[in-house]
């Protein structure tokens, strides 16, 4: 399975950049330039990053129901992850904004602050696994991580809970003005998800060869 995985997000990735700079329009918001194309990407990797994120929910709250280490694992790997892909997100919109918006950042867009908060929260969320030790250490940073989780879905329905200053309501709003192409935003996404899939497993792997060699030490 880790073999489909990663080959899969080989191809979805290779495919990805084709489609990105062979046939995707750099036009949108009536805005021509080539930093548009960061687009799909910015838009992929967020949306990945909630499904980090989501994960590390799942695993926090199934930690806090059963207590296996296997759920420690999923859902401080995954929060690792969704913190990096949250990381890029806000690099390559920042990036995008300065062509459509003339601005790296704006503090008036309600997604763009949601959004660093969410940041933050998951930066607070690795610090206190970070201080954690086992037994008890883990359960206050499950606690945190299914609190933290709440921040998420305020982000991403921020446009509709408030009014956006740039960012736009983008699925079912029919007067959507970006012109992003689906079949090159739907690979761009499949990429994102696989390599996301992969590097997940690969973090279990090191944490439990981790958990292995900190067992061996201490029958030493």
């Amino acid at each position: 399975m880790s073999r489909v995985v990663k080959w899969g997000a080989l191809v979805s990735g290779v495919a990805s950049f084709a489609l990105v700079f062979g046939s995707a329009s750099d036009v949108m918001y009536g805005v021509s330039h080539g930093g548009n194309l960061l687009a799909y990407w910015h838009i992929a990797l967020a949306w990945v990053a909630a499904s980090a994120l989501g994960t590390t929910f799942v695993g926090s709250a199934l930690y806090l129901r059963y207590r296996g280490a296997f759920w420690s694992r999923l859902a401080h790997s995954a929060g690792e992850l969704g913190f990096l892909l949250v990381t890029l997100t806000l690099l390559f919109g920042s990036f995008w904004g300065k062509v459509i918006w003339n601005s790296y950042w704006e503090w008036t867009d309600v997604r763009l602050v949601t959004f660093l908060v969410v940041w933050f929260i998951y930066a607070g969320y690795l610090v206190v696994h970070a201080g954690t030790d086992g037994g008890s250490g883990d359960r206050y940073a499950a606690v945190y991580g299914v609190l933290g989780f709440i921040t998420v879905p305020i982000s991403y329905v921020s446009t509709r809970l408030w009014t956006p200053t740039f960012h736009e309501t983008t699925l079912g709003n029919p007067d959507v003005s970006a012109n992003i192409d689906p079949t090159t935003l739907l690979v761009s996404l499949l990429a994102a998800s696989l390599l996301y899939l992969y590097l997940l497993g690969l973090r279990i792997q090191l944490h439990e060869l981790e958990d292995d060699l900190a067992a061996r030490q201490q029958r030493r």
